[in-house]
């Protein structure tokens, strides 16, 4: 009897296809990346100044694949920030970051190499970068309690969200907000859980055109990363819509800067800011606010007489918002976290405001 025998070229082929098979059916097998959520914020309209916590978990996701996260007011607007557009997936497979609040949520798991829209009518289907979309409507509950503080003849709603002024995300704490026995309003800034927290509040209801006065403390201890804002706006719009009148100390981290400037938003006009250097000492920062004008002032001490001669002052009559809905706000917060500069709790004092029509 002949023993049967295969030739090595047919062995080598009959080889190849069952690799070639066996490949096939391993990627067969492979599953598909899945998206979800854990932690949705709540359903609102949302605006430029309100933040969530938004987290959430992927399966089956490439080792350098990112989230990309969308909130829906109006359209879809990236999160948190254009600037910041990607959310890192754990080595858990989990994420977690901040999102401005609006209707419905979306999170796209993408390519290192993905460049997305910072506003979208319509999110992007799969394929082109994106392997997987998840969205998600907003919780339906009721809003989060607000702590009021009543200051200077007016009540005041005291920031517990998370911001995004200045470009980065800041955590806020009611507790850093107080009033003395003499009625001054205190802002600090403090750490908590190994992050710093900030203080704002804000007007419970809107003003409109008239003069702004805030008389402060001295802030000649503030360190170069800290900012006062003193100003006007409507966080409240659904898109981000520039309606902001500012007064803001701060040296931006930059220690041999000027430390104050006005401000008519947006701030990348050269022509919408004014800096100036803030005295040590007490001072009143105020603003006329008309149709097409504003105008500003700084003088050194408590009260602005006709005769006070200004230490800074700026008319603006260019961009100028129409009053609506704005509101006025006092906010302490950290620029960038640029906590280097930040030794330890960071205080302002504000002793009056004054509104006149």
């Amino acid at each position: 009897m002949k023993a049967s025998y295969i030739s090595l070229p047919y062995f080598r082929l009959l080889l190849l296809t069952l690799l070639v098979c066996c490949a096939s059916c391993k990627s067969s097998f492979q599953k598909s990346p899945a998206i979800e959520f854990t932690r949705v914020p709540q359903a609102n309209p949302g605006g430029p100044d309100l933040l969530d916590l938004i987290e959430g978990r992927v399966e089956n996701a490439a080792p350098d694949q990112q989230i990309v996260l969308y909130a829906h007011a109006g359209a879809w607007w990236i999160q948190p920030t254009t600037d910041q557009p990607f959310t890192k997936i754990q080595p858990d497979g989990t994420w977690k970051n901040s999102t401005h609040l609006g209707t419905e949520y979306a999170a796209l798991l993408v390519a290192p190499n993905y460049h997305p829209g910072a506003k979208l009518d319509t999110l992007p289907p799969l394929g082109k970068g994106v392997s997987g979309v998840m969205v998600s409507k907003g919780t339906i509950g009721m809003p989060a309690s607000e702590k009021l503080i009543h200051f200077s003849g007016y009540d005041w709603i005291v920031r517990a969200a998370s911001s995004s002024r200045g470009g980065e995300t800041n955590a806020y704490s009611a507790k850093n907000v107080w009033t003395d026995s003499k009625g001054y309003l205190h802002l600090r800034m403090t750490m908590e859980d190994g992050h710093w927290t900030c203080a704002e509040v804000n007007l419970n209801h809107s003003l409109g055109y008239g003069s702004y006065r805030f008389v402060l403390e001295d802030n000649s201890h503030l360190p170069p990363s800290a900012v006062v804002g003193l100003f006007t706006t409507d966080e409240t719009r659904s898109s981000i819509v520039e309606n902001e009148l500012d007064v803001e100390l701060s040296q931006w981290s930059k220690p041999n800067s000027k430390n104050s400037q006005y401000l008519v938003q947006p701030y990348y006009i050269t022509e919408n800011v004014a800096r100036f250097s803030t005295p040590d000492g007490l001072v009143t920062h105020s603003f006329r606010w008309q149709p097409g004008k504003v105008s500003f002032a700084s003088v050194r001490g408590r009260m602005i007489h006709p005769d006070s001669k200004p230490f800074a002052q700026h008319v603006f009559t260019s961009g100028v918002p129409a009053a609506a809905a704005q509101t006025a706000h006092i906010d302490l917060y950290d620029f960038h976290h640029s906590q280097s500069h930040l030794q330890g709790p960071v205080e302002v004092v504000i002793e009056k405001f004054e509104y006149l029509p």
